[in-house]
């Protein structure tokens, strides 16, 4: 019998394929895109079936938000550091 669990992640947590340079913090910054897109439809759709109000579908999106909005800045706005030689001695 097939394990049909990958299947059912990929249907539930889609993911698109990433075109852009292939560094290490653009694709964790992409994963992280991804992820709060799909959370945010998500919570739409629990409001739109009236399962949550819409006060609390905005306040659990801006939550969404504003930790997208910290990943943006730790993964492409920050400089990486230098490493230098004596950085690579001890």
């Amino acid at each position: 019998m097939p394990n049909n669990s990958s299947s059912k992640d990929d249907f539930l947590t889609p993911r698109s394929t990433y075109w852009g340079k292939p560094t290490l913090p653009n694709l964790t910054f992409n994963a992280n895109l991804q992820e709060f897109a799909q959370r945010v439809s998500y919570l739409c759709n629990l409001e739109t079936g009236g399962k949550i109000d819409a006060e609390d579908a905005y306040h659990e999106i801006k939550q969404l938000w504003k930790q997208l909005k910290l990943s943006k800045k730790n993964l492409l706005d920050t400089p990486p550091p230098e490493i230098g030689p004596d950085d690579l001695a001890d």
